[in-house]
């Protein structure tokens, strides 16, 4: 509620003859839960939320999601220029690390990784040999390799903050809380076919912490949680040691 929507309202509870109605308190929880940003709407505090997010020269993001092959979780650090390193685990297909760094994508897989990622048609004998080959070896990235695509779109945290950009006008404020002992507001909101969850910093600036998209909320049946963390902290992605193959 706008301030002077709130104002109107609370003196129109002040002189209601009968006392304070159910309405007049929900109106005061209302502004009190509202506390760290008690001017703002749930859309205004989402939209500083992702624009904090979005201008941070660096963050790093933990991810966990579901997959056609099991449980996915990802453990991302990234900047404004494009640099990024990716640990992605991926259930039964296996673990990839990934470096981007001047342009150039590299990777290193364990065995079930480049098993999964097998063309398929492959002769067995001839998949075995190139997984024992490339097995822990860090390797300039194939293009075509789906696996590696994938770790790339964690590097944008742009995947993560637009599903939240497009459905922020549904966003209502929750009560305070704390995350990891930070102060936070909790704004909910609804998507076409679920809904999200947001953890907001309530001091300093308002940068994401933690968003949830429920069952459905992107369009796949699968939930997704992103954690966010080290904003502006210093990070290099290091050119790993290409090993002879």
């Amino acid at each position: 509620m706008r301030p002077l929507a709130r104002t109107a309202a609370a003196a129109l509870c002040t002189v209601t003859a009968l006392g304070p109605t159910a309405a007049c308190d929900t109106l005061f929880d209302d502004a009190r839960s509202a506390a760290p940003y008690a001017r703002l709407t749930g859309p205004e505090v989402v939209n500083k939320a992702l624009a904090a997010t979005r201008g941070a020269k660096s963050v790093r993001m933990t991810v966990e999601t579901t997959s056609s092959e099991g449980p996915v979780e990802a453990f991302v650090a990234t900047d404004v220029r494009g640099e990024c390193t990716v640990t992605l685990s991926m259930g039964a297909a296996g673990t990839m690390e990934l470096v981007r760094t001047g342009g150039t994508v590299y990777t290193l897989s364990d065995a079930a990784m480049l098993r999964a990622a097998a063309a398929p048609g492959t002769p067995r004998k001839d998949a075995e040999a190139e997984v024992k080959r490339l097995t822990g070896r860090w390797v300039k990235a194939p293009a075509d390799d789906r696996h590696t695509r994938l770790a790339l779109r964690y590097c944008d945290r742009k995947e993560f903050l637009d599903p939240l950009a497009s459905k922020s006008g549904t966003a209502r404020k929750g009560k305070p809380a704390t995350l990891d002992s930070v102060p936070t507001l909790t704004v909910t909101g609804r998507t076409d076919d679920g809904t999200w969850t947001a953890s907001i910093a309530a001091e300093g600036r308002p940068y994401l912490l933690r968003t949830r998209l429920t069952d459905g909320a992107r369009g796949d049946g699968r939930p997704l949680t992103v954690e966010f963390s080290e904003f502006d902290k210093p990070f290099t992605a290091k050119k790993p040691k290409i090993s002879p193959v």
